[in-house]
């Protein structure tokens, strides 16, 4: 009986190193969580802290973009008021020159006049040179005056050539003050499409062709149908989101349009659409609809269907058609 006491003692007294290593590998554990806990919480502050710096150099150079455009539509309207006032003072000097040539001529016939009356004069009375002296006189008054009209004419001819040039280098500031706002609509279109590239990296059927943003159909609509899939509303809503961002920043004086253009394949359909132009334009209209619906303002929204006739592939194969079924976004000027 002792025996087994001393026995039954001794196992109970073996239990506790296993306690005391369990709780130190438990510790452990939550020592190294907590470490790397720390640590993440290290890095995401890093990360936040280049975000922030990065979203205030964009905002500096956003404020300085919005100056410089206001500095040129301040320009613009000046160079304007510039032209309207050159063109006035170059058509009242072409109506004074058509007034002296009108009053050359008035004065040729009254010259003629007098050489037929000095003739007349020197053949009726030779013997009256008091007269023919008079009218000579006259004569070269008259010449005189004509001699001061043309010179006049010829000042105001070189007034007009001086304001045709000056017109028409106002012109040429004109245009390159339209191709800044070209230029300018050009930055804010590479922005959209970059933060729309961003926002759907991970999406297949979506593509950057040339200047416009391309969505295959199959991802938005069923085919056949003009009604949008579920998961086609929440990709065109993120795009909403995306242009208002950026529409948020384009100045109101440029003139500009997010067109949505619509795209079938060459196969005939059969379907509530008599044709593929009706199915294209039908697609092309939804989309808007759904934008509008997002708060995108309507003014800024054009919907065009191009039916099968401006493919992506002139292949005939199911890859084929299925690229050439599509929506484009194409941002753009009036």
């Amino acid at each position: 009986m002792a025996r087994r006491n001393r026995r039954s003692s001794h196992n109970t007294l073996n239990a506790w190193p296993g306690y005391v290593d369990a709780l130190s590998t438990l510790l452990m554990v939550v020592t190294f969580v907590l470490l790397v806990f720390v640590l993440g919480q290290q890095f995401l502050s890093i990360a936040l802290s280049r975000r922030t710096h990065s979203l205030d150099q964009l905002r500096q150079q956003l404020s300085a973009l919005e100056h410089t455009l206001s500095m040129t539509q301040d320009r613009n309207h000046q160079l304007d008021t510039m032209v309207a006032s050159l063109t006035t003072e170059r058509d009242k000097t072409k109506a004074e020159a058509d007034a002296l040539s009108a009053q050359i001529g008035t004065l040729n016939g009254v010259v003629a006049q007098k050489d037929q009356a000095l003739a007349a004069a020197s053949q009726a009375t030779q013997s009256d040179s008091a007269t023919i002296a008079q009218l000579k006189a006259q004569l070269e008054q008259l010449n005189q005056q004509l001699q001061a009209i043309g010179q006049a004419l010829d000042i105001a001819k070189k007034d007009v050539t001086s304001r045709d040039q000056q017109i028409a280098d106002l012109g040429n500031k004109l245009n390159v003050a339209l191709a800044d706002k070209v230029n300018t609509l050009k930055r804010y279109r590479s922005e959209f499409f970059g933060r729309l590239r961003e926002a759907l990296k991970n999406q297949k059927g979506v593509e950057i062709v040339g200047d416009r943003f391309v969505f295959q159909s199959s991802i938005l609509f069923p085919q056949g149908s003009a009604d949008l899939t579920p998961a086609g509303e929440k990709e065109i809503s993120t795009l909403a989101q995306t242009f208002k961002q950026v529409a948020g920043q384009i100045p109101a004086d440029i003139p500009w349009i997010l067109r949505i253009d619509g795209h079938a394949d060459r196969q005939p359909i059969h379907t509530a659409f008599a044709s593929n132009w009706e199915l294209s334009s039908a697609r092309a209209i939804t989309v808007v609809k759904v934008l509008v619906k997002e708060g995108v303002d309507p003014h800024h929204l054009a919907a065009t269907g191009f039916s099968d006739y401006q493919p992506l592939d002139p292949g005939s194969t199911s890859a084929a058609f299925a690229r050439n079924r599509r929506i484009e976004f194409r941002l753009t000027d009036r």
